[in-house]
């Protein structure tokens, strides 16, 4: 006798305590780094403020800006640090569809992708920031000066910060998604073209109208394709073997 399935309203009440427990967890990050949301700021502005001409600073225009700048790097920062709850409670509310042997990957693929969700906000922060804002600041002229604001500055550095993070999951999910055999490397190849075109209209709807940004985008996320070629490939072939034994 199959198993009957649960009702819509099920889930629907399990997805909101998973989007509960996810908002906790943002809201107790928040609540640990607003203390040093100054200090984690001016970390972050640091790429930009070694470029900047000597005694240059950042501006805020309204009274309130600086206020909400820092409410939101706590937000922000919050975010980051419940990473691994977040991608804990997605997998949790997916699990029940998959497989027995499929959901002891859980613990996996928490920390792995968690792992590649900060190596790709690394490779932002030290890789393009120094590179996109020097191509920025690069139309100075003797009458023209930039004067970044707090705010103007925080809403690019987190756009590219999450951009960054997000897209460097892709090897993660295609292998999560190839032990599930929903993907193989050969879908892979034979999309490859499709692929690029489609990582090139993200790059240019992630990062800011320039060339330099949607290319530093745009390159990597090629590169985490093509190693998602070989990594289903990898898992495939792990398959086949277990099946000949």
């Amino acid at each position: 006798m199959e198993e009957e399935k649960a009702p819509i309203t099920d889930h629907l009440e399990e997805l909101r305590w998973r989007l509960v427990k996810c908002v906790v967890a943002i809201g107790a990050g928040f609540a640990a780094t607003y203390a040093f949301s100054d200090r984690i700021f001016n970390f972050l502005v640091s790429p930009l403020v070694k470029l900047l001409p000597e005694k240059s600073q950042l501006i805020y225009t309204s009274l309130p800006e600086a206020f909400f700048t820092y409410l939101k790097v706590s937000f922000f920062s919050g975010l980051i640090l419940a990473t691994p709850v977040i991608l804990y409670q997605i997998w949790k509310f997916v699990m029940p569809g998959l497989y027995e042997k499929e959901k002891r990957y859980v613990l996996p693929f928490v920390l792995i992708a968690t792992l590649f969700f900060l190596v790709g906000v690394s490779f932002a922060f030290y890789v393009v920031f120094p590179l996109g804002f020097k191509f920025f600041l690069g139309f100075s002229t003797e009458t023209i000066s930039a004067l970044p604001s707090m705010k103007e500055y925080l809403g690019l550095a987190m756009r590219l910060l999450f951009a960054f993070g997000i897209t460097f999951e892709l090897p993660v999910i295609m292998f999560f998604l190839a032990k599930m055999g929903i993907v193989n490397h050969t879908l892979l190849r034979s999309k490859r073209k499709y692929a690029i075109l489609i990582v090139f209209v993200l790059a240019a709807i992630l990062t800011p109208p320039d060339v330099i940004s949607q290319f530093l985008l745009a390159i990597p996320l090629i590169a985490l394709y093509e190693i998602s070629i070989w990594i289903t490939y990898v898992v495939r072939k792990k398959k086949d073997s277990a099946k000949d034994e």
